[in-house]
């Protein structure tokens, strides 16, 4: 069965005048258009392809590589607004559907969303919605303590940052974890603190204890590098000064100095660090 909204493997079987004919396991066929046909080609060969809905609902493969596939999330522009819903631009020649019962806000043309790709079971239609809570569970959350995550920026809170975990869950960064500029949308690294009883994740953008102080002190030795051997910052300085330079707290600072220090890499003056030569 050709999969809509997800790359599909499929063999060519034959060219026609429209374009070449592509074929799954199951016999089932895709016409793949002459403006995506490879330069050179034989029959049999594999392709790997988009498969979805033209502007006439017909099944149509492409080699045009979407902004997301079906059930993920994505951050997309509104390209238009009709009476029936609104329209996203998802990278290939027909915009991605967003119905207005599917909207958290009114869209708008020119302005970004957060959205989640699903296939419409009762119209068999690739569609999106910004109502992106829906589509997280976290009632299993097979994740522990220091485990590296998959991070999106959902939306900020009076608490921080909520962030979509591994395309599946819904999780928070506390705003005292922040060392960096958020915006909705970004795709991030972090780091799971804590799964609460309740299914709630806390989250830090940095690895913590133990296992932070080495790609940070890795972090501040490129700073230095970059700053000629010196930077005028220590374990007295203000932490919003340390924040600007490294986007790391205090606490984690003074540990990936002390680690650099005791490696002999760093010498700490009473005006900043210096690189040792």
């Amino acid at each position: 069965m050709l999969k809509l909204g997800e790359y599909n493997m499929l063999e060519i079987v034959r060219e026609r005048e429209q374009g070449i004919y592509l074929c799954d396991e199951e016999g089932d066929e895709v016409l793949l258009p002459n403006k995506y046909v490879p330069e050179q080609f034989q029959i049999r060969d594999v392709l790997k392809v988009f498969v979805y809905l033209d502007s006439s609902e017909r099944i149509v493969a492409t080699t045009l590589e979407p902004f997301a596939t079906v059930k993920s999330f994505a951050y997309l522009k509104c390209t238009n607004v009709s009476g029936i819903g609104a329209f996203l631009d998802w990278g290939l020649e027909k915009d991605l559907f967003v119905p207005f019962r599917e909207q958290s806000s009114k869209m708008r043309v020119g302005s970004w969303y957060l959205v989640y790709v699903y296939l419409d079971e009762e119209t068999n239609r690739l569609v999106a919605s910004s109502k992106t809570n829906a589509f997280l569970d976290n009632s299993l959350v097979l994740l522990s303590s220091y485990d590296e995550v998959d991070l999106i920026a959902s939306h900020p809170s009076p608490q921080g940052w909520n962030m979509i975990v591994n395309q599946k869950h819904l999780g928070l960064v506390y705003s005292d974890e922040i060392f960096q500029k958020i915006t909705p949308g970004d795709q991030l690294k972090g780091f799971v603190k804590k799964v609460r009883p309740d299914g709630k994740i806390d989250l830090t953008l940095q690895r913590h204890g133990f296992r932070g102080i080495e790609p940070n002190a890795e972090q501040i030795l490129k700073e230095l590098k970059l700053s000629g051997g010196f930077i005028d910052l220590n374990d007295k300085s203000d932490p919003e000064d340390i924040k600007e330079v490294f986007q790391l707290s205090k606490k984690s600072f003074k540990k990936a100095i002390g680690s650099l220090y005791k490696l002999r890499k760093i010498v700490i003056e009473k005006e900043g660090i210096r690189l040792v030569e």
